[in-house]
């Protein structure tokens, strides 16, 4: 498996790549320059000389004294060499100098600068048409000549190959000074990162309150260190919840497993009669289905936190289904000498069977807690949603225990519960998840010696076609 550079030696490349691009672009342009600059002192050297020696041969009769003037000038300048063509005939200057013909004869490179080598000399030459005035004895008039002049370069290629070394070894030494900074620059740039990992190092199961230090890096990284501080915060309150959920789990399922075992072991210490084992079973029985109730109901909550799908969503009257659910509370109702009353009406898209439990949960926790001689309300409301509340008189909740309620085996004072009741804390935080499910929610109010849990619903289309409620149940 190939090993993946880090980050700093990432940026750190990506940096002296970036600086020997630079480097190198700016070494070539400034030979270019120097380069053209040698060209243009050439040339500007070349057209001067080539007008002092047309000015010079203004005044003088023939080629001989002409020739005369322009060997003096050619002789005062070192390292300039001098021709003269009259047609194809070399009337003056060294003639082993082999000049191209480009300069000697064609027209149309007078004045353009020409680069030739010859017997190991670099030259740039450029030729230049001038008039003479011919030989008094021939009636003194005007020749046309082709004035070639050339200098050698020798001592530019030098300088330039001087400038050119200097400048290679500069690049060198400069892009790895820009290496070593680049790398330093990262380094110090990525060490808040350095920093979050030290935190993150010390996240364990046990220390789960460390957070990364938003105040302490660059603003780029405080959105990631806020980020992930949230991500921890929610981290830590699931690994609270689930702390909680697994204590109070096993503290539920103790209670029945120790009354299973100390029947069976009571009904085995001694034989006994058949009707005795009949009642030791039947005892047994009752734990039995409440670990049975138990563990459907943790099943329920453990496909809720995954998202539940409603199973056959449809149109739904509310006060209808406090009626029906009615029919099977009055018998306790009327034990408890507590009256059911339901108002108002209002539809809903859900299925029959979750809305059903999520009402029962809140009649049987509102029967569990009421005073006898009351009366518990349902109302339907229609508004923004459609509201269904459950009203019963008793003892308030503490404040401090309303935000808990729908917490998974949560309970309030034990003053607030019946001996007889056998729950497990788990109603509420089952019709949390059914309106969850159905995308409302539930809250609850207490005060005044009245308590009231509500369930509110979104409002169903007004046209909700087959194809919506399927969608519901997705």
């Amino acid at each position: 498996m190939p090993m993946k550079s880090t980050l700093t030696v990432r940026l750190t490349v990506l940096y002296t790549l970036v600086a020997a691009t630079v480097l190198s672009g700016l070494a070539v342009l400034v030979l270019m320059t120097t380069h053209q600059h040698f060209v243009e002192l050439d040339q500007a050297f070349m057209l001067e000389k080539a007008k002092l020696i047309q000015d010079s041969a203004k005044g003088k009769q023939g080629l001989e004294e002409v020739s005369q003037r322009i060997q003096e000038i050619a002789e005062s300048h070192h390292g300039m060499y001098l021709q003269l063509w009259s047609g194809k005939s070399l009337v003056l200057g060294p003639g082993e100098l082999e000049v191209p013909s480009l300069l000697s004869t064609a027209e149309e490179r007078a004045g353009q600068l020409v680069d030739w080598v010859v017997n190991g000399k670099s030259l740039r030459g450029l030729s230049q048409d001038i008039e003479l005035n011919g030989d008094a004895s021939q009636g003194a008039r005007t020749v046309a000549a082709r004035l070639v002049l050339a200098v050698e370069t020798h001592h530019h290629t030098m300088f330039q190959t001087s400038l050119a070394k200097t400048l290679a070894v500069f690049v060198l030494l400069a892009t790895a000074l820009s290496g070593f900074l680049g790398w330093w620059a990262a380094r110090t740039g990525l060490s808040p990162l350095r920093v979050m990992r030290e935190r993150a190092m010390k996240v364990t199961a046990n220390k789960l309150n460390h957070r990364m230090p938003v105040d302490e890096v660059p603003v780029e990284m405080a959105d990631l260190a806020t980020s992930l501080n949230e991500m921890l915060e929610r981290l830590e309150a699931d690994f609270v919840r689930l702390q909680d959920f697994s204590g109070d789990l096993a503290h539920e399922l103790r209670t029945p497993l120790n009354n299973l075992l100390t029947q069976t072991q009571v009904a085995l210490s001694h034989p006994r009669d058949a009707a005795s084992y009949r009642d030791t079973l039947a005892s047994n029985a009752e734990e039995y289905q409440r670990l049975a109730r138990m563990v459907s109901d943790m099943l329920f909550l453990a496909k809720a936190d995954r998202g539940i799908a409603l199973p056959n969503p449809e149109k739904l009257e509310l006060s209808e289904e406090v009626s029906a659910l009615f029919e099977f509370y009055e018998a306790v109702a009327e034990d408890l000498r507590i009256e059911l009353k339901v108002d108002g009406h209002g539809q809903v898209i859900g299925d029959r069977l979750m809305i059903r439990r999520a009402i029962s949960n809140l009649l049987s926790n509102a029967l569990r807690h009421a005073e006898t001689n009351t009366r518990i309300e349902l109302v339907v409301a229609k508004g923004t949603e459609v509201t269904l509340s459950v009203s019963n008189k008793g003892t308030p909740i503490g404040r401090e225990h309303l935000a808990r309620l729908f917490d998974r085996f949560y309970r309030v004072d034990k003053a607030r519960t019946r001996p007889e009741s056998d729950g497990a804390g788990l109603g509420l935080a089952i019709t949390s998840a059914i309106m969850q499910a159905h995308h409302g929610r539930i809250d609850v109010a207490s005060e005044a010696e009245r308590t009231t849990f509500s369930l509110h619903f979104p409002l169903p289309a007004l046209d909700a076609s087959h194809e919506q409620l399927r969608s519901m149940g997705r």
